[in-house]
């Protein structure tokens, strides 16, 4: 089998994006869409990461991270923080509204869905992965908007269910 050929297969697999963030001396966000949650008890998420980006080292380094859920209208921040070509660094986060994350540190970013601060617990190697599984520390959700999905290879938008729909 080839690469290509999971590559295709996975494109028709919808998931949500969200922007993965750390803070301390490692400074850095990624986009990513292999995120789950693992465990409601104790409560866990994994997140897999290549060995060769850049978050792989600073996550192993600050062992603390946070999650942005990204909404709809979060598509431009999906790209950015998926783009190498951006600033590296603090440098990054210029001109993008965020907070630090009370527990982490970690960026969080403004207007998203929901956030997660967590601790990494765990990681297994898996190919040219790891699969990063951290300790949830703290979880908020911010407003009830569309979310952002990933599909067939390109960003599509998930509109919120209204209460009424949500009941048939």
């Amino acid at each position: 089998m080839e690469p290509s050929d999971l590559r295709a297969a996975m494109a028709r697999f919808a998931t949500g994006v969200i922007v993965m963030s750390v803070g301390g001396e490692s400074v850095h966000g990624m986009t990513a869409n292999a995120f789950s949650s693992v465990s409601l008890v104790p409560p866990s998420i994994l997140c897999c990461v290549a060995h060769s980006a850049v978050m792989h080292e600073a996550i192993t380094k600050e062992r603390r991270f946070g999650i942005s859920v990204l909404s709809a209208e979060q598509e431009e921040l999906a790209r950015y923080f998926a783009d190498k070509k951006r600033p590296l660094g603090p440098a990054q986060y210029d001109g993008v509204a965020w907070k630090p994350g009370p527990l982490t540190g970690a960026p969080l970013l403004t207007g998203a869905l929901a956030w997660l601060e967590c601790e990494l617990s765990d990681s297994h190697t898996s190919g040219d992965h790891s699969i990063f599984i951290g300790d949830v520390l703290g979880a908020r959700v911010g407003p009830k908007d569309s979310g952002l999905l990933f599909f067939d290879g390109a960003f599509q938008r998930l509109r919120s269910a209204s209460p009424a729909s949500a009941r048939t």
